[in-house]
């Protein structure tokens, strides 16, 4: 008996770190070497993608079940591996001041870096890519298919996409080269040296924000940590990529008056008043089936709280409000761009973000 308990605690230990050895054998295809790490002697590897920084024997997989160890070189498991497909609304994103009312092609692999209790998309962010099915498509095909469905952008969202860095990078390039524009939907847990390479080539950058607290990232979060998205949202805002943020409200988690006021003041010391940001309702998922949706009215005390505090641009999301998903101009307060759930049904900027007033609204307009 105390035999089986040993083996069952060793078991618990190894899925808790997600430092996995698992022996099915990869076709060379679904191998493609990875970029930011560094060999430690001995076959052993550091990934430095993330803060995670996983060190990694021979066989090994880090925390985002996407990167392994092969004989002491780091490589992806997820290149080209597409485990969705879908032309989106940009305001599904949501982007409320990036090319609204267009179309957006998205994409994703499988496979994250945090292990959200509350993801919405845990099929495919916390799962292997050989446990479901995927489809092959290489960086010029994801760009023809983009270009042939009439989008304007492309997005690399659903699952983290920093997980699949390297194919990211090469869909963004080639993407660009067509003259279509590019969207990080991220958690933006990654490091500076990568992060600062890809937003060369990255026209819009979208964070879920988490929560302020480092207790609520270790909590509910499990693998991450506050303080290096915070660095991460900076360095996107000083690159000039667009910057919108979203911080998913959970009832009893981070919904506190000081979490979000503590929030709204970081995002005005250090990222300005003109940045977008919206306040997001939970709805029970994967993990957190016992935690209720979040009431509409704190979504609607937050955005005030927000506004007052000198924000600009606020809004809130998975609710339908028509004055909490309008964008209004910044001095006359006229509304500019009406939204009914994914759909913009009004639009009186010109092409330069302009409201009819003559006052110039912040975002990409075309």
């Amino acid at each position: 008996m105390k035999k089986i308990g040993a083996i069952l605690f060793l078991v618990f230990v190894v899925s808790l770190t997600g430092f996995l050895i698992y022996n099915r054998e990869r076709s060379p295809e679904d191998l493609y070497p990875a970029k930011y790490y560094r060999e430690l002697g001995n076959g052993m590897v550091q990934c430095h993608l993330c803060p995670n920084r996983c060190i990694l024997s021979k066989g090994q997989i880090g925390l985002c079940k996407a990167r392994k160890n092969v004989d002491g070189k780091l490589y992806s498991l997820t290149y080209g591996n597409l485990a969705s497909i879908h032309l989106d609304p940009i305001e599904k994103k949501p982007l409320y001041h990036f090319l609204p009312g267009t179309l957006i092609y998205s994409i994703s692999t499988t496979g994250c870096n945090l292990q959200c209790k509350f993801c919405q998309n845990w099929q495919i962010s916390q799962v292997f890519p050989w446990q479901i099915e995927t489809k092959k498509m290489d960086p010029e095909e994801v760009v023809e298919e983009a270009i042939k469905s009439g989008a304007k952008s492309i997005a690399f969202t659903y699952n983290e996409p920093i997980v699949f860095y390297e194919y990211m990078l090469d869909v963004a390039k080639l993407a660009k080269k067509r003259g279509l524009k590019t969207v990080v939907i991220s958690a933006a847990y990654i490091n500076p040296e990568p992060l600062k390479e890809l937003l060369k080539y990255i026209d819009a950058y979208k964070v879920d924000f988490k929560g302020f607290r480092e207790e609520f990232y270790r909590k509910l979060t499990v693998t991450g940590h506050v303080a290096p998205v915070l660095e991460a949202m900076k360095i996107i805002k000083e690159s000039g990529t667009w910057l919108e943020i979203v911080n998913l409200i959970i009832p009893g988690e981070n919904d506190s008056e000081e979490d979000i006021k503590n929030l709204i003041l970081w995002i005005k010391d250090n990222l300005g008043t003109e940045v977008p940001l919206h306040f997001s309702r939970f709805h029970p998922d994967y993990k957190l089936l016992n935690v209720p949706p979040t009431p509409i009215e704190t979504l609607k005390k937050a955005r005030k709280m927000a506004l007052d505090l000198g924000l600009k641009y606020v809004y809130i999301g998975n609710v339908d409000d028509l004055e909490g998903n309008t964008t209004f101009c910044p001095e006359s307060k006229i509304p500019a761009i009406k939204r009914k759930g994914f759909f913009v049904i009004e639009n009186s900027l010109d092409k330069e973000g302009r409201c009819p007033t003559g006052e110039k609204i912040p975002g990409v307009w075309q």
